[in-house]
């Protein structure tokens, strides 16, 4: 077999490799699985850093809205370290004043349902000489950059950046179509992520105590055992309860169980 053959194979072998762990994954433990998808894909590409996001259309865009009623919800770093962290905080805050930076425009334009980007090809050269680029990439570590952008439905995608530091080589267009096969493969998976926030088809999403008694119940823990492992009183417990099958339009456990396996719109 030609040695390319044999690169390629490999390649392709860690991929299924990927999308078979992340399918091994029990459905409570859906941060455990997504912190395990962005270090596989740092390792992969050689990156030094992930950044995962939901991004949700408000249900009425200002007139003259750059960003078309697109906004986070969302955001999960794999290396959340603070300068990052605050790079991140600080970039969200602006999308809410007239000060949106261009990289954060065309990250949200067009309609494509998916989409790969390489940073150095989606952007001008004059941008790398910006303020936004100094301070949001080259200050925290971030030299260079590629996305992915996938739409859940007409009003929710997933946005994945990947990160490499100034010592290592630029992303190509072989990087991009790698990860571009590794991400359209998990469909399945974005759902399930969004789910346990109650950010695909809940009403409202849920809070902080709600989903760790989500989690729970997806693991198969009754009221009492919840609320016994999460420190509550059982009042408190099957509140939360009350609460998330109310958000999700469901009536008892194994209707709500029944959206994760695809059963339920």
């Amino acid at each position: 077999m030609h040695p390319s053959t044999d690169s390629a194979t490999a390649a392709s072998d860690e991929v299924y490799a990927l999308w078979d762990r992340l399918a091994e994954f029990p459905v409570a433990e859906a941060d455990a699985a997504l912190a395990h998808l962005l270090t596989a894909l740092c390792l992969m590409f050689a990156a030094h850093n992930a950044l995962w996001s939901v991004v949700v259309r408000l249900p009425s865009a200002a007139a003259g809205d750059s960003l078309l009623g697109w906004r986070p919800r969302q955001v999960r770093l794999l290396h959340p370290v603070p300068a990052v962290a605050a790079s991140v905080r600080e970039q969200f805050d602006t999308l809410w004043s007239p000060n949106v930076d261009l990289s954060q425009v065309l990250a949200v334009s067009g309609d494509e349902p998916f989409r790969t980007r390489l940073l150095f090809e989606a952007l001008p050269p004059e941008w790398f000489e910006s303020e936004h680029y100094r301070r949001h990439y080259l200050a925290v570590g971030h030299a260079d950059s590629m996305s992915v952008r996938c739409a859940l439905n007409d009003d929710v995608r997933i946005h994945l950046f990947v990160f490499r530091d100034t010592e290592a080589p630029r992303f190509c267009a072989a990087d991009s179509s790698r990860l571009g096969f590794v991400m359209r493969g998990l469909k399945w998976f974005y759902r399930q992520q969004l789910l346990s926030h109650g950010l695909l088809i809940a009403n409202a999403p849920l809070t902080p105590a709600e989903r760790r008694v989500l989690l729970a119940m997806l693991d198969g823990q009754v009221e009492k055992q919840i609320a016994q492992a999460l420190h509550q009183s059982p009042n408190t417990t099957h509140f939360h309860i009350k609460s998330i099958y109310a958000k999700f339009g469901v009536r008892n456990r194994s209707a709500l169980t029944a959206l994760w396996l695809g059963k339920l719109r």
